[in-house]
């Protein structure tokens, strides 16, 4: 049986991974706040190590690993920014890293996981189809799987983000968080309302396939189409045996708000030219359903900025006013498309 998650795991891995990861800053927005007629703030975890939240998780995890497991080494599948976070974690701790990613990985994140000496495995045109060779690797090689999202030291580490925000902002009423397989919005809502029931946690996502989206009105984990999207981070399922952020998911989240293509676009252009900040897809669906008035009644709000590892020739042609549609330009570079 599953031994539940409570605020105490947290800080714990708060205080394991203290020297790891660094305090990220909250800012103000005064566009954001003046668009939607609330005070509006930005938690820049985009300035994380590794350019993510996802090394909160990843160092909480190596760091709780046996000697034994450690001289195994780890394995895990990611979209990118778990990788890159896995990767570092491990080096820092003397482990080796095996990271599976699909082909649907773009090229910036497959070579910022290697640069921080992974060792790299591409399989298949999705997540869940490169799992299989994680799997491998745990049965043959005796390896230790550190999933992306679906782990308590994972949860726990990614939690420690909420902790963090309300120590920056006691009075927040509103936090919006960034939901792909719900590592990051069970961790922190978990903290967040364990510190104060009182406050509103939504979980935004892509139109694009949203695993956990369609899981929870499913009522049961869910497969997905993937789809190229300009917030490749939050694509991938969450398990068909899922144990933790299903449930947590669905418990401890208020709302949940999909955006389009369009709208992402838009938040990634909003963020560099009204705040001067460098950010992917991922991290910019908090801003993109503000500005597009997804939420309603807001109050105090933090948005939750968690990357910054977009293709920066990705990010000038948003930034230069193009209309981006990844899906449609996959469809014509493929071989087998009308326009090859």
């Amino acid at each position: 049986m599953k031994k539940p998650i409570t605020l105490g795991d947290i800080l714990a891995a708060r205080k394991r991974i203290a020297g790891h990861v660094i305090h990220t800053p909250l800012r103000p927005s005064q566009s954001l706040s003046d668009h939607v007629g609330t005070p509006v703030w930005i938690k820049c975890e985009h300035q994380q190590y590794t350019g993510s939240f996802k090394l909160r998780g990843a160092a909480n995890a190596v760091l709780n690993l046996t000697d034994d497991q450690k001289a195994k080494g780890v394995v895990g599948v990611s979209t990118g920014n778990y990788g890159r976070a896995l990767a570092n974690a491990a080096r820092n701790a003397g482990v080796r890293a095996v990271i599976c990613m699909s082909e649907l990985v773009p090229k910036n994140k497959v070579e910022g996981i290697r640069a921080q000496g992974a060792e790299i495995c591409i399989s298949g045109k999705s997540q869940d189809e490169a799992q299989k060779e994680v799997d491998r690797l745990v049965n043959d090689d005796g390896m230790t799987m550190l999933p992306p999202f679906d782990h308590a030291d994972i949860i726990a580490g990614q939690g420690t983000l909420g902790v963090e925000v309300l120590e920056q902002l006691p009075d927040a009423e509103t936090l919006l968080v960034p939901l792909s397989g719900g590592g990051l919005l069970a961790g922190v809502a978990l903290a967040a309302k364990s510190i104060n029931p009182a406050i509103r946690v939504v979980g935004i996502s892509m139109e694009r396939g949203c695993a956990m989206i369609e899981s929870l009105q499913a009522g049961k984990p869910t497969s997905v189409r993937e789809w190229p999207s300009l917030a490749d981070s939050l694509g991938g399922g969450i398990g068909e045996n899922n144990q933790y952020t299903f449930d947590m998911c669905a418990d401890l989240t208020d709302d949940f708000v999909l955006v389009n293509e369009a709208q992402i676009a838009d938040g990634i252009r909003a963020a560099y030219v009204d705040d001067q900040q460098v950010i992917e897809g991922a991290a910019a669906v908090g801003i993109a359903a503000l500005r597009a008035r997804l939420i309603d009644n807001p109050g105090r709000t933090v948005v939750l900025s968690t990357g910054c590892n977009i293709d920066m020739g990705l990010h000038r042609r948003i930034i230069g006013g193009e209309d981006v549609d990844l899906a449609k330009e996959a469809e014509q570079d493929s071989p087998t498309s009308e326009g090859a």
